[in-house]
């Protein structure tokens, strides 16, 4: 999908992100011309420090075909994809790597390494998926989650997605962070599980076990995003017609509201893996140039804000 052409809230993220220091990424089996070039340009735009990590002759096979120089950057030599994954998460884990990248291997066998029970890089927070979206026409960036990771979560994974795209949203400097937790409907419905469950997030929030954001659910998507549904349905919210955070009931779902604004309404859907110790860039082969790079300028900002966190005396 090519949509760089109008994508200003993109370019922001991008010019913001160049203000902060460039982010050593490991960059996991990238051994084809798509992986590689988007490393390399992230590099160029002086977004991450790139560490290749995969089989050197296949690395080097697919930088010739791609006619990229890749003799700047280090390369850890292993020998499958499998290895790969697990050389880059050992050198988060010796302090040498400050992100990881996804290249040309599945995304479970990087997730399988990164959520490893010994030697992985697991948090007390379930790990989760966000695409920040830039979708024509919609005046902010809409932050969608999981839609790539937790299939069917339960409450308590559900609290920790919700809390892991609040922290995104922060770190990306959104100036009042509204969360609707969607379901197709907006009022509790015992039949339909997710309105449930959005009211037990709602109620969470009022008590303080999830916060830093305005969060309202259930919320059918229109009235979630649209002023004038909100009021035709007299729902009286700070969040109902103007909400950043999406949360989702379940990766189905997420999926195909992630991709039916992709592909039906012009949207880029930048895509980064929170709630382990360091964020994980995933883009996908049909992503644009400007969504990798987009993606990459997330992980950058996510580093800073820890950064800045770790700084501060408790």
């Amino acid at each position: 999908m090519q949509h760089d052409a109008n994508h200003v809230k993109y370019r922001q993220l991008i010019a913001a992100a160049q203000a902060t220091r460039r982010l050593a990424t490991a960059v996991v089996h990238p051994c084809d011309a798509v992986s590689l070039e988007a490393a390399v340009e992230a590099a160029g735009m002086g977004l991450i420090e790139p560490i290749l990590v995969g089989p050197r002759a296949k690395i080097a096979a697919a930088a010739t075909a791609a006619g990229l120089d890749i003799a700047p950057f280090r390369l850890e030599d292993t020998p499958h994809s499998h290895a790969a994954a697990d050389r880059a998460v050992a050198l988060v884990l010796a302090g040498e790597a400050d992100a990881l990248m996804k290249g040309s291997l599945h995304t479970d066998e990087l997730m399988s390494a990164v959520v490893a029970a010994t030697g992985g890089l697991r948090t007390a927070r379930r790990v989760s998926h966000c695409f920040l979206m830039d979708v024509p026409g919609h005046d902010e960036p809409l932050i969608i989650t999981d839609a790539a990771i937790n299939i069917a979560p339960d409450l308590a994974a559900k609290a920790d997605i919700v809390q892991n795209a609040i922290d995104l949203a922060h770190a990306l400097h959104f100036p009042e962070v509204r969360v609707a937790i969607l379901s197709a409907m907006e009022t509790i419905n015992p039949k339909v599980p997710s309105t449930i469950e959005a009211a037990a997030l709602c109620k969470m929030a009022d008590r303080g076990q999830i916060t830093g954001a305005l969060i309202d659910g259930p919320l059918a998507l229109d009235n979630a995003v649209d002023l004038g549904a909100a009021a035709l349905k007299h729902i009286v919210s700070p969040v109902a017609g103007r909400a950043n955070v999406l949360v989702v009931p379940d990766l189905e779902a997420g999926n195909m509201l992630a991709k039916s604004l992709s592909f039906l309404a012009g949207a880029d859907a930048a895509g980064i893996v929170l709630g382990a110790r360091v964020p994980i860039i995933l883009t996908s082969r049909a992503d644009s140039r400007l969504t990798r790079l987009a993606s990459c300028a997330v992980a950058c900002m996510l580093a800073e804000a820890r950064r800045k966190t770790a700084a501060v005396p408790a």
